[in-house]
């Protein structure tokens, strides 16, 4: 799951957020351009820039009253969000601008209109769409990704403005004018080591899918060893989660020694689940994960950690940061093209050891994918390692039964409706409703094209609807659910119900390979859905299932498995913790003649 606000695990936001620019803080103040006698609009153009820009796509507008940051790094789920406008656009230039009038559909303050009167950072950015001719014969204006993760905010390239102090007063009229005369910088190239190397292929599945040529990446982290000992073939350890350009828990760097020395139970503490809260030293959380991921690679590259190829996912799509790596009518044939071209491919040029020496592990989204890909094929994984899984049973689609409830946003009675909560913290408070969260995706994008995460599931989870964009499970505005795609979704995707309609034939297959790990105060309330499969597996026969459960008491979104350390601490090390656990099971599964010592030096 993409934490709603933000999309990362709440260190790697602390990291993001520390070296996140602040333009506004440094902009000069601007007059706004006044004409009075008509009502108040902002007037948004794209600015003469050199070679050719992006006209087309979802322009959106950001309204700050934070002078620190720049306006479109700083809307979020939470109560310290900054206020957002979107509208579709086509042809946007210097003579046809985008103009935000008081329809257009704002969060949290649906209207232009319901600003009230003072000054404000403002900044616009155009998250561009190109048209793709899929191969179901629909034309669709989608956002590519340009190797950032399907973020509107941080795509290199998208033309922006530079953040301005405006003075707004709705009720008084008139206009101010922005020009989109910058673009978000490139992204900084990540060079290879000798331990770390990208993979890039190009997938004949996927090509066909989109109908223009589309690729599958891959960040192999390499055996300590893997040069001089060429006769030997290796595990795969395959980590799965959003997207990200660098892979989990390494850092070949000496830890920054400017940052404060972290006290561990001062952090356990102060940020029990990161960076949350406003006690919590977030540079001393930022030098503790530096150290644990140099620590981690000291130990790869060590006498005596296991010799596994791990492997990072990028998968990144029109709709996602990350493509949930199981087949769609939506978001393509991923499934198919991971397990069938590219793990094969990664086999085949780095010495694999094929389907038994596979693992699949990650957390949130990852989690899903982990437990979900195992499910779906599992022939070709041998285990599965997933934390806080994204909704697994989806009687508990977070904390709501799309099955029987009649919408997503409220519990209805006969005299009143209650608003469901979106998202909690440990003690159980509210920080922000489903419908809030659902409502700043529609800003962002209609047609599931926020890169968000309820739009994501719907364009994973979903048939196609009649216009080629993703079927609503429930209306954006009200909420309402839609019976017939809750019935799709369950047939397709819900994991708990597959395995029980298939258990006859898919159990035996599964002996040994699950492992769930959730915390019992998840902040989207992920472990209800775990409590689903719990008595699924218990109720199992032919074979009674063996699946492992873990809960951790009080621990939020993500717990990985330790309940022994908060997870602010303990998600350092869910890498090394893991891998030692699946060469365990390898080579306790290994089929009769499998290599089980070549790499085992």
């Amino acid at each position: 799951m993409a934490a709603m606000s933000p999309r990362f695990s709440s260190l790697a936001a602390a990291t993001i957020l520390a070296a996140a620019p602040s333009a506004a803080a440094h902009a000069q103040p601007s007059p706004a351009t006044t004409t009075h006698g008509r009502a108040f609009q902002v007037v948004v153009t794209l600015g003469p820039h050199p070679g050719g820009l992006p006209h087309d796509g979802r322009l959106l507008l950001a309204i700050s009253t934070d002078s620190t940051r720049e306006p479109r790094l700083e809307i979020s789920d939470l109560d310290n969000t900054q206020q957002l406008f979107g509208i579709d656009v086509h042809g946007l230039s210097a003579t046809h601008p985008g103009v935000f009038g008081s329809r257009a559909f704002g969060y949290p303050l649906p209207s232009l209109a319901h600003i009230p009167p003072g000054d404000y950072w403002v900044q616009a950015i155009l998250h561009p769409y190109e048209t793709y001719h899929l191969s179901n014969g629909h034309n669709l204006e989608l956002p590519p990704d340009h190797g950032e993760g399907q973020q509107w905010n941080r795509a290199p390239g998208s033309p922006m403005s530079r953040p301005r102090k405006v003075h707004i007063d709705p009720r008084s009229g008139g206009e101010f004018r922005i020009v989109l005369d910058t673009v978000v910088p490139p992204l900084e190239e990540i060079p290879d080591t000798k331990y770390v190397k990208h993979v890039r292929i190009q997938s004949d599945r996927l090509t066909k899918f989109w109908g223009r040529p589309t690729f599958l990446s891959a960040i192999l982290v390499l055996p300590e060893g893997f040069d001089s000992h060429t006769a030997a073939h290796y595990p795969l350890a395959i980590y799965q989660g959003h997207f990200q350009r660098e892979p989990p828990s390494w850092r070949e760097e000496l830890p920054d020694s400017s940052l404060p020395v972290p006290d561990t139970a001062k952090i356990a503490h102060d940020c029990p689940n990161g960076s949350e809260r406003d006690a919590c030293d977030r540079r001393a959380l930022t030098r503790l994960a530096q150290e644990t991921y140099y620590d981690f690679y000291k130990r790869w590259t060590g006498p005596n950690y296991p010799r596994v190829i791990l492997v990072t996912i990028q998968h990144a799509n029109p709709y996602y940061d990350d493509s949930y790596a199981v087949n769609s009518e939506n978001v393509g044939p991923y499934g198919d093209a991971i397990t069938y071209e590219l793990i094969p491919y990664i086999e085949d040029h780095y010495r694999g050891l094929g389907p038994w020496a596979r693992a699949l592990y990650g957390g949130s989204t990852g989690g899903w994918e982990a437990l979900g890909v195992q499910v779906l094929y599992p022939d070709q994984y041998n285990g599965s390692y997933a934390a806080c899984p994204d909704p697994i049973d989806f009687h508990q689609y977070t904390n709501f039964d799309i099955y029987s409830a009649r919408n997503a946003y409220y519990s209805i009675g006969p005299w009143r409706e209650t608003p469901r909560d979106g998202e909690r913290d440990e003690y159980g408070d509210m920080l922000s409703t489903v419908e809030q969260q659902n409502l700043r995706e529609l800003v962002e994008g209609t047609h599931s094209r926020s890169g968000g995460q309820w739009d994501i599931w719907e364009a994973v989870f979903s048939p196609a609807g009649a216009d080629g964009y993703p079927r609503r499970i429930y209306d954006k505005r009200t909420g309402t659910i839609d019976s017939v795609t809750a019935a799709y979704w369950r047939d397709h995707f819900d994991l708990v119900h597959i395995m029980q309609r298939d258990w006859t034939t898919l159990g035996a297959k599964l002996q040994g390979k699950l492992h769930i790990y959730a915390g019992l105060s998840d902040t989207w309330f992920l472990n209800d859905a775990v409590y689903r499969a719990e008595d699924f597996f218990k109720s199992t026969t032919n074979p009674h299932s063996d699946a492992e459960i873990v809960y951790g008491p009080r621990h939020e979104h993500c717990f990985t498995g330790d309940p022994a350390r908060p997870n602010s601490i303990s998600g350092l090390t869910f890498t090394q913790r893991t891998i030692p656990q699946v060469v365990a099971h390898w080579l306790a599964t290994a089929p009769a003649g499998a290599d089980t010592t070549s790499w085992r030096y």
